[in-house]
């Protein structure tokens, strides 16, 4: 297994949107008050690309406090639509203490997610300092309303949520048993479940999407489990079932003892906790694999699945493979996110060599490259309101962002700062009314919801 972890990430100097701050708190917690509107940075210099070259040098438009003939307000929250990208970012204290977000290792925990509901709120979840998944709902204002509650797990990977509730993907401890292994150290072999919630946050049934068993441990022929290889997943749903690509330990005999392999793997889950077989699952992908990403496209009926491999050193498709781009195995090569295009096929995200490029493809080979100009390992992509994608990117203690436009390719508008700290695998979510949020790191006890606001 060849292991890779991200190096520190560049510092880049970003255009800041108009940003609003409010904190709230939790249970007897009280509301922190006079916080202020964070630091925001000049505009990055140096040449841009040429998808970027028509970006101006103005700054985002000052959010009014009641829509004007510019701005609407959108959907049940009333979330108001602007020009320009207005960002948001609330404080929410969650009385609890909340996972850090460490060397943001590609084996190590993710700390937070959040999910889009469907009448505009959110779900938070996060991964506690006590051997607990927490899951709190969010209101319009994403404020924590209700109690909090818990799941046990050790580690997070995704939150998705729909008009009844939503699934949590998360890390259990599970068991080895004998193998014996062929070589290197013994590490704990855990399992990978599914746990879906109703719209009180209250368990409805849990699955596991690995295939460990009473007698079936990880160092036994066939195992897939989660080991300490690369193992970040995340969840898409077809409006009834559930899908997990996650990374995966596999284990296979060698003789008179076990190696231990890495790839990733699909498996989709039915309403009422059944494993499925078809719908696109598979037990093994790509291998090796890492920043495996997955979407559910509507217009084909399919859920479409990327990843970064060193099979071939490429960002690809699985099962089989289909080679998106072509890179190279420098330490470098990473996955971003996948997200629809506005009429056809896909656009996904990746870097090399500290640069972030958006790839279009249809089925297999991009169609379309943009050098976008931005410098990071870890480009984050989402699908921003009708027509538009947003990219974001760490630049020091907070993010830049640049929408673009999710049919051509072309930059829309000038970059602009997100005021909260990046992570290198953590996900923007989109919303039904345009919006897009983030979950990030805020205090020992509170996490910081970043949310853009609608374009008009």
């Amino acid at each position: 297994m060849k292991h890779r972890r991200p190096v520190r990430k560049p510092l880049l100097i970003a255009l800041a949107a108009t940003a609003v701050v409010t904190v709230t708190g939790f249970a007897l917690v009280a509301t922190l008050s006079g916080a202020a509107t964070p630091t925001t940075t000049p505009q990055a210099q140096g040449t841009t690309s040429p998808s970027e070259s028509a970006a101006s040098a103005a700054p985002s438009s000052t959010a009014s406090a009641s829509p004007t003939a510019s701005q609407a307000s959108i959907g049940p929250c009333g979330r108001v639509a602007t020009a320009k990208p207005t960002v948001k970012v609330t404080e929410v204290n969650v009385g609890v203490s909340v996972k850090g977000y460490g060397g943001e290792g590609d084996t190590e925990p993710l700390p937070m997610a959040i999910a889009a509901m469907p009448s505009g709120g959110s779900w938070l979840a996060w991964l506690g300092t006590n051997g607990q998944v927490y899951l709190g709902r969010l209101g319009c204002d994403d404020k924590l309303t209700g109690t909090p509650t818990s799941f046990t797990g050790i580690d997070l990977q995704d939150v998705q949520a729909d008009a009844t509730g939503g699934v949590l993907l998360l890390t259990r401890r599970g068991d080895c048993k004998t193998g014996p292994l062929c070589g290197g150290t013994s590490s704990p072999c855990n399992t990978m479940h599914m746990i879906r919630f109703d719209n009180n946050g209250k368990q409805v049934w849990e699955r596991q999407v690995t295939n460990l068993s009473s007698s079936r441990g990880g160092y036994d022929n066939g195992a897939r489990f989660v080991w300490w290889y690369q193992h970040h997943g995340r969840l898409a749903s077809d409006g009834k079932n559930y899908a997990a690509y996650f990374g995966v330990a596999i284990t296979v005999p060698n003789g008179s003892c076990v190696d231990i392999h890495e790839g990733d793997r699909m498996q989709v889950v039915g309403p009422s906790g059944a494993l499925l077989s078809g719908h696109d699952s598979f037990e093994v992908g790509c291998s090796h694999a890492w920043t495996s990403r997955i979407v559910w496209d509507p217009r084909t009926g399919h859920f479409v699945m990327v990843c970064a491999t060193d099979n071939d050193c490429r960002i690809a498709r699985p099962n089989p493979y289909r080679t998106i781009s072509q890179g190279t195995c420098d330490g470098t090569l990473f996955g971003g996110d996948l997200v629809l295009a506005k009429s056809k096929g896909y656009w996904t995200a990746w870097s090399q060599g500290g640069q972030a490029r958006l790839e279009h493809f249809s089925t297999g080979a991009s169609d379309t490259t943009v050098k976008t100009g931005a410098s990071t390992r870890h480009p984050h992509l989402v699908t921003y309101g009708s027509g538009h994608m947003l990219l974001a990117w760490s630049a020091g203690s907070a993010l830049a962002a640049q929408v673009y436009d999710s049919g051509t390719g072309k930059a829309v508008g000038v970059r602009f700062t997100i005021g909260v700290k990046d992570h290198d695998y953590q996900a923007f979510k989109a919303y039904a009314d345009g919006s897009v949020a983030y979950a990030a790191s805020g205090g020992s006890t509170t996490i910081k919801i970043a949310r853009v606001l609608p374009l008009a």
